[in-house]
């Protein structure tokens, strides 16, 4: 039975049994990934600018499916050595190949990708490539010009996201939206070799194209609710006990310095462990596993009773609610499944890779010093790129190794962990 307290020499084992082609899907995702972008960022600026905004979209799109397909490979990296693989493998079961896998994964890595609103980070890089790419044009040449930014046709710097015009979004969502109907039909049949993949795509690219309008009606519908009787006396009420209640101020500012720790903490562990556990083979999207063993298992025995129409309404309200918090309930079930203490030791090892690499960054840099100008618009990417591949692995090392101990462990028990 191995212990909880295992788990960091278990991750590291993990770690050097995989080390090579952990490293290789890594490097290989992230050039990919900046060829991609760099083109996204090439093709976005110039004529026929609104038809350059949405292949722009589908190249974002791309780079999103890229990073499913390196988190998925670096994670049957780890399957390959992990204690419950070989388990199975002496009960009779078969190995699952690289792309049935992928196409098993990529509808619920879509759901859980979109639902924590991961994409931040690929858009973040694509704006970071399109100032640089696109320096002159988008920074010095207005200055020089004396031209406001934004207002010379060549200054588009950052709106190659968000600047598709919203008729043409609503245009792209009708297409997206009809390609993954069809793709997600093909899914629930179990027909299409690569249904699965074609149908996180069109969801990707129908969320992407949608947000253009979205944004321009969220402004249009802010600047109208803002007038409205209940928003201005909800608004009014709120200042009012902020001022009148003992420590109503004090106690909502202490819960929104403290929430975003306990998000990164606990939270985006088990959100990413989720996507392990379904690349290695198990559900996380089953709302009655998440809830077993609870008071709320009965509320879902009466909806799923009730007529369809209140099941489709109760869908729409907690839709978005489910598709983030149902995977990391799952995930938290199974990594109890090892007791408590693996879960906390998970977290705490999580984290703590991520805060000594930032602090290995800052030292690194400290030692390379320079006072060369723009120095370290060359020496930042490989401190970075090294940085980036130290967090990925372990990190992916550690949630490999914990989901191993809490299977092994419930599997010695004559337990199911998937159950």
């Amino acid at each position: 039975m191995p212990s909880p307290y295992s788990l960091p020499l278990h991750a590291l084992r993990l770690a050097g049994k995989c080390a090579l082609p952990l490293i290789l899907w890594f490097s290989a995702g992230e050039l990919a990934r900046w060829v991609v972008l760099y083109i996204a960022t090439e093709i976005s600026h110039g004529s026929w600018w609104q038809a350059r905004l949405v292949a722009t979209l589908v190249l974002v799109t791309m780079v999103i499916l890229i990073s499913m397909t390196v988190v998925t490979g670096m994670f049957l990296s780890l399957r390959e050595v992990l204690w419950e693989t070989q388990a199975r493998r002496r009960d009779g079961q078969e190995d699952e190949k690289f792309w049935v896998s992928l196409n098993r994964v990529a509808p619920a890595f879509a759901v859980i990708y979109l639902a924590w609103e991961l994409y931040y980070r690929d858009a973040s890089d694509f704006l970071s490539m399109d100032r640089f790419h696109n320096l002159d044009d988008n920074f010095y040449t207005p200055i020089l010009n004396n031209i406001a930014n934004g207002t010379d046709e060549k200054a588009t710097y950052g709106l190659g996201l968000v600047g598709l015009d919203w008729r043409v979004s609503l245009g792209a969502m009708v297409v997206t939206f009809g390609l993954r109907m069809l793709f997600s039909r093909l899914v629930e049949r179990g027909s299409g070799k690569f249904a699965g993949v074609a149908a996180a795509f069109a969801e990707f690219s129908f969320v992407f194209c949608g947000l253009n309008a979205i944004f321009t009606f969220t402004q249009l519908r802010g600047d109208w609710t803002e007038h409205r009787a209940v928003v201005s006396s909800a608004t009014e009420a709120w200042k009012h006990a902020q001022e009148t209640v003992p420590g109503w101020k004090a106690f909502w500012d202490w819960v929104g310095s403290v929430w975003p720790h306990l998000i990164d903490a606990l939270a985006v562990p088990l959100t990413w462990l989720a996507i392990a556990v379904l690349v290695f083979g198990a559900s996380v999207d089953d709302a009655r596993r998440a809830l077993r063993g609870t008071r709320l298992e009965r509320g879902m025995d009466k909806l799923e009773e009730s007529h369809d129409i209140t099941q489709r309404a109760v869908d729409r309200v907690v839709g978005g609610w489910r598709d983030r918090w149902v995977p990391v309930a799952n995930a938290f079930r199974i990594t109890f499944r090892g007791g408590m203490a693996l879960f906390g030791f998970m977290c705490l090892l999580y984290v703590g890779i991520h805060i000594g690499v930032e602090y290995l960054d800052r030292g690194v840099r400290t030692l390379i010093g320079s006072d060369v100008a723009f120095m370290w618009l060359v020496v930042s990417k490989p401190v970075v790129f090294i940085g980036n591949l130290l967090t990925t692995c372990l990190s992916y090392c550690v949630l490999a190794a914990a989901f191993d101990i809490a299977a092994t462990r419930a599997r010695l028990r004559g337990e199911d962990i998937t159950a």
